[in-house]
């Protein structure tokens, strides 16, 4: 079963069990793959659809973030009941340390020497780990690497 379609059987869930705040995110989801859907007139594969999750979960940290300096808590933990919700629809991530090492490998293999080449290096990396890891640990991990 495609993760789309796993989505859509946990939509028919939540509205079986009046679930409304569970529904209200999958709704979202589902909408804004949809959305991309008939934007690029594609059909998404799996990892399209881990990307638009990886997208949904940033903006609701950055939502969490601005509703807290607002001192608005119950917004943010609206937008935190959301951020688990989506989080279900993403494969298990890699540690810090696999990403470092998974890095490391690809600046080797690429002969990467220096920030200069990080640019080089980010476009392989995002490739490779799409999905896999949060973008922003894994270009601290080539910093890190790129400089030792």
């Amino acid at each position: 079963m495609s993760l789309k379609d796993q989505i859509t059987e946990d939509m028919k869930t939540a509205m079986r069990a009046k679930d409304s705040e569970r529904l209200g995110t999958i709704r979202l989801l589902l909408s804004a793959c949809k959305q991309r859907e008939v934007d690029e007139r594609i059909v998404l594969d799996d990892a399209a659809v881990v990307s638009i999750v990886d997208k949904l979960i940033k903006q609701r940290k950055d939502s969490v973030e601005a509703f807290v300096k607002a001192e608005r808590m119950d917004l943010a933990d609206k937008e935190s009941a959301e951020i688990q919700v989506l989080q279900a629809y993403l494969p298990q991530r890699l540690s810090a340390d696999e990403v470092l090492v998974a890095v490391r490998a690809i600046v080797a293999e690429l002969g990467a020497t220096g920030p200069g080449d990080m640019g080089k290096v980010m476009g392989v990396v995002k490739t490779r780990l799409a999905g896999k890891a949060e973008m922003s640990a894994v270009s601290a991990a080539v910093k890190t690497a790129l400089a030792g």
